[in-house]
């Protein structure tokens, strides 16, 4: 019997139904690596970030967030070079899918009971994903913009549903805006931290800081950036 096609099980309803110590024997997701490409590039090495965001309401079978993290990065690959970029997967395959297997051979209307007992076994892992929230994400320089477009676009083609291109106003994967990142960097108030950046505010003990890390005012105030005038 072959494996059910992904349409049976596109619709997103009921509750989640995760792997646990009630639900056993799930077979491991096909997709096993989430990062691909410069991975351990500095925050400040890659400054722009291009969103695959889903539109619709639906169940992301393992096996197309896999299809399209290797048409992505083949493309960027091949187009812009292994160290020029970093793309990442941000849903991951949480919710199990069941199958009440049906036997089709002669004679199995006298072995099979129908629909008692139609529970179902695991047989697939999917990710349940909202209209709005991000697939992929790439972050490069700005030179590759219409190379990281493209091979956004092409993964589109491996999800079902409607998938929109947005390009991002924050800088890499950080959560601030480029022209803010750019302040506070010349201010001192960023410490990287790997593909993101902390910020320092005027709150904490001084004794575990610098002299260079002190600063009288806040960095932002009720949650808008607070630059010296």
């Amino acid at each position: 019997m072959g494996r059910r096609p992904a349409r049976c099980y596109r619709q997103s309803k009921g509750k989640p139904y995760p792997k646990s110590r009630y639900c056993r024997g799930v077979p491991d997701p096909k997709i096993r690596i989430y990062d691909a490409g410069m991975k351990r590039a500095d925050v400040d090495f890659f400054p722009l970030l291009l969103h695959l965001a889903s539109w619709e309401k639906e169940n992301v079978t393992c096996e197309a967030l896999e299809a399209a993290r290797v048409a992505a990065n083949k493309y960027m690959v091949k187009n812009a070079g292994k160290e020029a970029f970093h793309l990442r997967v941000r849903v991951h395959p949480f919710h199990v899918l069941r199958i009440n297997k049906m036997l089709s051979c002669a004679g199995a209307d006298r072995l099979q009971t129908g629909m008692r007992g139609a529970f179902g076994k695991p047989t697939d892992t999917c990710a349940r994903v909202q209209i709005g929230q991000v697939l992929m994400s790439i972050r490069c320089k700005d030179n590759h913009e219409a190379v990281a477009e493209e091979a956004l676009r092409r993964a589109k083609f491996k999800f079902p549903g409607r998938q929109k291109i947005i390009k991002s106003n924050n800088w890499g994967f950080t959560p601030y805006k480029r022209e803010d990142f750019l302040i506070w960097r010349k201010e001192g108030r960023l410490i990287n931290d790997g593909a993101h950046a902390k910020l320092l505010t005027h709150k904490g003990a001084l004794s575990k800081r610098d002299a260079c890390e002190i600063f009288e005012r806040p960095a932002k105030i009720c949650g808008i950036p607070n630059h010296a005038q």
